[in-house]
């Protein structure tokens, strides 16, 4: 949902030429597939296209290519920060170190929660990307 939410975003801001979006997990196991259609339901509810997303796995070599790289959770934070080297580990942070109404939390997984976990979640990515989008126009002006 991040993926396709902040991808919008820093399109309609203009940084689409200074700015790439990327999305994985850390595990393997649905690598090619559509994202959960309840997610991708929420997000079409929405305004937003999530038809081209596809599930893919980290690749270390990321940490060479981006300039940051966000988790959603602990655990995926401390699953990307095992394969980081030091001079890397700066650009390695949680997504949600960019919310302003709860900086430094997790985004929970809805996936085994009803519909309204998707719309929470959806609240998450929307606010904290949009002020993730501001602190990229900052740093790029």
């Amino acid at each position: 949902m991040a993926d396709v939410v902040l991808t919008e975003l820093v399109d309609r801001a203009g940084l689409a030429g200074q700015v790439t979006v990327d999305s994985c997990g850390t595990g393997d196991w649905h690598v090619g597939q559509p994202m959960d259609r309840r997610a991708a339901a929420t997000l079409t509810a929405a305004g937003f296209d999530p038809s081209r997303h596809r599930a893919r796995v980290f690749d270390p070599g990321w940490l060479d290519r981006h300039d940051l790289v966000l988790a959603m959770d602990e655990h995926n934070l401390t699953d990307v920060r095992a394969v980081a080297q030091a001079a890397h580990d700066g650009r390695v942070r949680l997504f949600r170190d960019f919310d302003p109404a709860e900086p430094g939390s997790e985004v929970p997984d809805p996936y085994y929660g009803g519909d309204a976990g998707f719309e929470e979640v959806l609240d998450m990515v929307e606010r904290t990307s949009g002020a993730l989008v501001s602190a990229l126009q900052r740093a790029l002006a």
